[in-house]
């Protein structure tokens, strides 16, 4: 089976890892964890990084941090996957979901501004499968009601808006590491930002509201986020060839356009002009001219070993959050979508083999 996304793992992972075995350091005190937190974050061009067991929990820790609670409404798109929404339903808050525009499949800003009621007090822009969203409409937006914003990038390792990272281009951002993204630590995720009071906040709320001076004695209710010295270790040797993985992805996504360009059916991923889109996952859409739909193309792939996804299902149609919304783009974008293998271990005769596939059901 040709899978959707696998790490590449090698001898330096196992090198630090044995350190950390080796060494007995190996929960949340050891050296990894900071020299992850330190070099992820200037990676991002930010100043503090605060690391955290996975990327919801990295949400979740920021929005708390931020006084994000009940009564309070948070803008996300709803085309995204459910840990956005469930992040700020943890804090009481409601999730408001907002439609995709078809430039980027990301948050549409025109949404964004007719989501804002007197409640409004954070932005939570996802940039979908690598491709940032529209960051300097959003944060005008923002500045026109005095709405915080929070980069979901956890599918945005090294993408580029306007010559800045993912990670840079708000108040503050988080990143997933878990096994399918470009580095892994895992499970894994982040908090990074430039506010200094910020991340003070996020270090003490993720160690269970716990001050140094008197470390047993809790004045507020915290949490137990922090990531393991294991995990760092696989965070700084993924990291140190991220610039590799992230030029395999862009590589194998060129190499994807080039077989599928003149497929009558597909519709090839995003790249806007102001972007480096990075392709966590490449993602095309299957059209009605293609033949068979989305769904009827992956049990096909499915059959000749190659294993595929759909795109996110719209959050404001689930059970827990169904809104009632006509939300259109949205809705048509996940009905097309679909995952094909991108991971950073997957070779040109790999791609061939699943563009040759698609090619062979066709109508």
């Amino acid at each position: 089976m040709i899978p959707v996304a696998e790490p590449r793992l090698g001898q330096k992972e196992l090198d630090y890892v044995s350190d950390c075995i080796t060494s007995g350091w190996v929960s949340s005190k050891g050296r990894y964890v900071n020299q992850f937190e330190t070099a992820f974050a200037e990676f991002c061009g930010c100043r503090y990084g605060v690391a955290t067991f996975n990327g919801t929990i990295a949400l979740h820790l920021l929005l708390a941090a931020l006084n994000i609670g009940p009564g309070d409404e948070v803008i996300v798109p709803t085309l995204t996957f459910v840990s956005t929404a469930n992040a700020v339903a943890y804090t009481g808050a409601k999730p408001i979901f907002v439609d995709s525009e078809l430039k980027t499949w990301n948050i549409d800003p025109d949404g964004i501004e007719a989501a804002i009621t007197p409640r409004a007090r954070a932005i939570i822009p996802v940039h979908l499968y690598g491709h940032p969203a529209d960051m300097d409409a959003i944060n005008a937006i923002a500045g026109r009601h005095g709405l915080l914003v929070i980069e979901d990038a956890a599918e945005a390792h090294g993408a580029y808006y306007k010559e800045r990272r993912a990670g840079s281009l708000a108040r503050a951002a988080i990143f997933s590491f878990m096994g399918n993204k470009i580095i892994t630590t895992g499970e894994g995720g982040m908090v990074v930002t430039d506010d200094q009071a910020l991340a003070e906040r996020c270090f003490f709320l993720q160690n269970h509201a716990r001050r140094e001076e008197n470390p047993y004695w809790h004045t507020e209710v915290g949490f137990n986020y922090r990531m393991t010295n294991l995990q760092a270790a696989l965070g700084v040797a993924q990291l140190e060839q991220i610039e590799e993985f992230i030029a395999i992805r862009r590589r194998n996504a060129a190499h994807y356009m080039a077989r599928l360009k003149d497929a009558p059916g597909i519709t090839l991923p995003p790249q806007a002009g102001w972007a480096e889109n990075v392709y966590w996952m490449f993602a095309p859409l299957i059209e009605p001219e293609f033949g068979p739909d989305r769904d009827a193309v992956m049990g096909k792939l499915r059959q000749k070993e190659i294993e595929s996804r759909p795109f996110f299902y719209p959050i404001h149609t689930m059970p827990m959050y169904n809104t009632g919304q006509s939300l259109p783009v949205a809705e048509s974008l996940a009905a097309r979508g679909i995952n094909l293998p991108s991971g950073t271990t997957l070779t040109e005769a790999q791609i061939d083999y699943v563009c040759d596939a698609l090619m062979q059901m066709r109508k």
